[in-house]
C-alpha cells in the first residue's frame, strides 16, 4: 500500500507540475479575458498612381510618430504597416494597410489623444499642416475597417 502511495504521489507531483509548466507559458484565462478588450482598426490608403512612396513618407514621418507616442503611453498596443507585393484591380486597389490595436474601443475613437504630442513631436506647426495637407491631397481614397479575431475552436 506504501509502494502504490508514493506511485500516486509521484503521479499527482508530475501532473501538478505539467499543469504549473503550462499555465505559465500560456495566459491564463484571466490574462486573455484582458485581450478582449482591444480593438483592432486596419486603415486601408489607395493613393493617386505615382505618389504612394510620397504618401507613406508623408504618413511615416508624420503621423507614425504620433502612433508611436500612443504605443508607449500604453493606449496602444501594436501598429503594423503593409503595403500590397502584387498589384490588383483598380476598384479594389490599396497601397497602404496600417493596423493598429488600441487597448479600448473608447481609445480607438478619441481622435484627441494624439493632441498632446503634435506640438511635442512637430514644433513647426506650419509646415507639420503644409504636409499633412499635401498628404491628403495624394489620397484618393481611404477607408477604416474596425476588425475582431474569429476563434477557430
Amino acid at each position: 500500500m506504501k509502494k502504490r502511495s508514493k506511485t500516486a504521489i509521484k503521479l499527482f507531483a508530475s501532473v501538478l507540475a505539467t499543469l504549473l509548466l503550462l499555465t505559465i507559458s500560456n495566459p491564463s484565462s484571466a490574462q486573455k479575458a484582458g485581450t478582449a478588450d482591444y480593438f483592432k482598426i486596419e486603415d486601408y490608403y489607395k493613393i493617386k498612381w505615382g505618389y504612394a512612396d510620397e504618401f507613406i513618407a508623408l504618413w511615416k514621418k508624420n503621423h507614425y510618430p504620433l502612433l508611436k507616442k500612443l504605443l508607449e503611453k500604453g493606449d496602444v498596443i501594436s501598429i503594423e504597416a503593409e503595403t500590397p507585393r502584387l498589384h490588383s484591380s483598380e476598384e479594389s486597389r490599396w497601397d497602404l494597410k496600417v493596423s493598429v490595436v488600441f487597448k479600448t474601443a473608447k481609445l480607438a475613437f478619441d481622435y484627441s489623444i494624439v493632441d498632446p504630442y503634435k506640438l511635442q513631436l512637430f514644433p513647426d506647426q506650419e509646415t507639420y499642416k503644409k504636409e499633412e495637407q499635401r498628404r491628403w491631397e495624394i489620397v484618393l481614397a481611404h477607408w477604416d475597417v474596425t476588425v475582431e479575431n474569429l476563434p477557430l475552436n
